[in-house]
């Protein structure tokens, strides 16, 4: 059996934003010239392992968080520190790395090579502008809301007295409505995405003890051995690896995880489903790249794409239902995701961990 497990999973977003903090992440295509939305390798990482946790319902390795006080009495953040441990799934699976000027550095590399979520093609996944205006409706009950007016005196903003405010009203026959328009022009995605993954099972529950580039710290090491953990050897040679009873828990869950997975976001505006189309799994890269691709048409001189599922390909395809109402001539399966989370199931169980 070969070492590495490939899926492709393409979904649609329908008016959605994949990031919180600083508004919708783009990039610029090059050949097409367009804006593209994504949601970064990172995020689809941290979603996956976010969803993990909640299958398993074990909690996220707790990270110490680091402060100093200067001379002036300001803190100022350090850099937040991992526990290294990989009896935690969330660091077994997602890595981790701790460096300090006066210990030892240890560095986990992850087996879960994530790529962003990002367009099928360039002319399949959209940007547009949020006009839509942002109400507050005191028209019910009037007399429960505040309303401020401030004119400019010179540099100072002054506050107008209601009763000035009413008579300025009247005499310029003006009403002050509740609707506010937002005023940061924030973008929304939507179109077909596609996210890729490559899991390298020869990593995927082996943890190196090779002294010369550590993965763990010696006391680590000394928990994992008490904990059952099997010395063994692969070809990157000697390793403890997560026994399996221990495998039989994570796998089902990490399957359900990879496939499972959603961003969530506190712009309640900005839901979407982000529902699965279809999903395609090989042990070839070059088979998923273009069992689910975009295609140019012919008749419209390279200004439209159309999705397309190759059946053709060297790889098992998982269709959903909901795929035929964007790419025409296929048909779905109400039982494709959980197909599929079984067909990884068995690929992950089936690899010979301990004898590699």
């Amino acid at each position: 059996m070969k070492p590495y497990i490939y899926l492709r999973a393409l979904r649609h977003a329908e008016h959605t934003v994949f990031s919180v903090s600083q508004g919708q992440k783009t990039y610029r295509d090059p050949q097409f010239g367009r804006q593209m939305a994504y949601s970064s390798g990172q995020q689809v990482k941290r979603s996956i392992i976010e969803a993990l946790s909640d299958q398993l319902n074990v909690p996220f390795a707790a990270i110490t968080f680091n402060w100093s006080i200067d001379k002036k009495d300001k803190a100022g953040m350090l850099e937040p520190h991992s526990p290294c441990d990989p009896t935690f799934p969330d660091q077994l699976l997602g890595g981790y790395m701790k460096a300090q000027s006066d210990k030892m550095t240890v560095k986990r590399r992850s087996p879960l090579s994530i790529s962003a979520m990002r367009p099928l093609h360039p002319l399949l996944g959209g940007l547009e502008k949020e006009t839509e205006p942002v109400v507050f409706d005191r028209s019910s009950k009037p007399e429960n809301h505040i309303v401020k007016v401030y004119k400019t005196d010179g540099k100072n903003r002054v506050e107008i007295p209601q009763e000035e405010l009413e008579g300025w009203l009247v005499s310029n026959k003006r009403s002050l409505g509740p609707k506010y328009f937002n005023p940061s022009g924030q973008t929304r995605a939507s179109g077909l995405f596609v996210y890729d993954i490559a899991i390298d099972l020869r990593t995927l529950f082996s943890v190196s003890t090779n002294k010369l580039e550590p993965e763990l710290f010696p006391e680590i090491e000394n928990k994992l051995k008490e904990a059952g953990w099997v010395e063994s050897k692969n070809v990157f040679g000697k390793c403890l690896i997560l026994p399996k009873e221990e495998r039989k828990k994570i796998i089902p869950a990490l399957a359900h995880a990879i496939i499972n997975w959603r961003i969530t976001s506190n712009q309640s505006r900005t839901f979407s489903l982000m529902e699965t189309l279809a999903i395609s799994i090989s042990d070839n890269a070059n088979q998923i790249a273009y069992s689910i691709r975009g295609e140019l048409r012919d008749d419209v001189d390279r200004q439209a794409a159309v999705p397309k599922i190759d059946e053709t390909a060297k790889a098992k395809i998982f269709i959903t239902p909901s795929c035929s109402g964007y790419i025409q001539g296929v048909t779905g399966s109400a039982e494709a995701i959980d197909n599929a989370e079984q067909h990884l199931i068995k690929l992950m169980s089936d690899f010979d961990f301990e004898n590699q």
